[in-house]
């Protein structure tokens, strides 16, 4: 490397550095409630955020600053901070899709697992999911939620063709890795006369999602079963079958799209919806590109290679992989589907 190259890849790394401890204050902020109280309660100086919060004085004044230096929080007179109503949405609107704090919970679980995944690169083992704890879970429904629980109904289901009339006749609909349950239940919120079955394996997000139904007052129509897809799919036969996010870390993808092709009527609606990973390897690469490679090092690959026979495949799915996948599952073709605002996302059709 010349002396120029290690110059940019030094600044690049102490860049690194500076946003990896402010994103670290970002998850203290959250945890001890110091965001929340500044958007809720009002402006504070350190003193009345400890006593708002029941933490330390002095850690809430460093904390305080650090976060006015980092242009997060707004110092004012009399060192009182405020949090702006636009910062506040990116930190704390579980509606917003400018709502990204949930990225910092799963990077810093993600981080503390380092040594087992260290372990893991060594051995060829993998580290489970529920390795890296509740926090995890509950992150990836909170940063999924906004797009699932409104975009979905709101904007992607009339771009899918023949998706919307299949709903509104009361479509029986089997969401298969459903994590906390937010597509089933905001599809069920839009389209009343529909039914849902939800399948997962995570006891955190199924608890969670069979809560978040009932606080919507759609229990009775959405439902949730902890099953592995890969064996088994209970039920059907159905009109709508989706996998959201979630295929590239199934250890055996052919065998669950073979199991949901066996529970579809003729001529169902059949969707994957996973990351819109570049269709060839690019390097460098966008940011997109590198944040999904993030993901596939430090969770999703080490999860999926922590199952014995495991396909392996890592957060970077590209759309010929899924392609040979369903062919090996029975289906006669895969459809990448021209739907906007989907974020990291790309939606796919199954063609039976």
């Amino acid at each position: 490397m010349s002396e120029h190259g290690a110059s940019v890849l030094s600044e690049r790394l102490f860049d690194q550095a500076v946003a990896t401890m402010e994103a670290a204050s970002v998850w203290l902020g959250r945890r001890l409630g110091w965001y929340a109280s500044l958007h809720e309660d009002g402006p504070a100086t350190a003193r009345e955020l400890a006593e708002r919060t029941r933490s330390q004085p002095r850690y809430a004044r460093e904390w305080l600053e650090q976060q006015a230096v980092a242009g997060i929080v707004i110092r004012g007179e009399g060192e009182r901070y405020e949090l702006p109503a636009g910062h506040a949405e990116a930190l704390l609107d579980r509606d917003s899709q400018a709502w990204t704090e949930p990225l910092i919970r799963q990077i810093v679980s993600a981080v503390l697992q380092l040594p087992a995944l260290a372990d893991a690169y060594r051995t060829g083992q993998g580290v489970p999911w529920h390795a890296y704890g509740a926090e995890m879970s509950e992150a990836q429904g909170d940063l999924n939620r906004p797009m699932l629980l409104h975009a979905l109904a709101r904007d992607w289901v009339p771009q899918i063709p023949d998706l919307h009339e299949r709903l509104v006749e009361g479509a029986r609909v089997a969401d298969v890795g459903c994590g906390q349950g937010w597509s089933g239940i905001g599809l069920a919120t839009a389209y009343p006369e529909i039914e849902v079955d939800g399948f997962d394996l995570d006891p955190v997000a199924l608890e969670a999602a069979r809560e978040n139904a009932a606080e919507a007052g759609v229990a009775e129509r959405v439902r949730f079963h902890h099953a592995d897809a890969a064996a088994d799919l209970a039920g059907g036969p159905y009109d709508v079958l989706m996998l959201i996010e979630c295929l590239h870390d199934m250890p055996r993808p052919v065998e669950v799209l073979s199991a949901m092709r066996r529970v579809a009527k003729p001529g169902a609606v059949t969707l994957v919806v996973d990351e819109a990973a570049d269709p060839v390897l690019t390097a460098p690469g966008d940011e997109v590109q590198r944040l999904l490679y993030g993901f596939s090092l430090l969770v999703c690959l080490p999860d999926s290679l922590s199952h014995p026979h495991s396909a392996g495949v890592g957060t970077v799915m590209r759309p010929d992989t899924l392609a040979s996948f369903a062919s090996s599952a029975g289906y006669a073709g895969v459809e990448s589907l021209d739907v906007t605002d989907t974020g990291f996302w790309r939606i796919y059709r199954l063609v039976a």
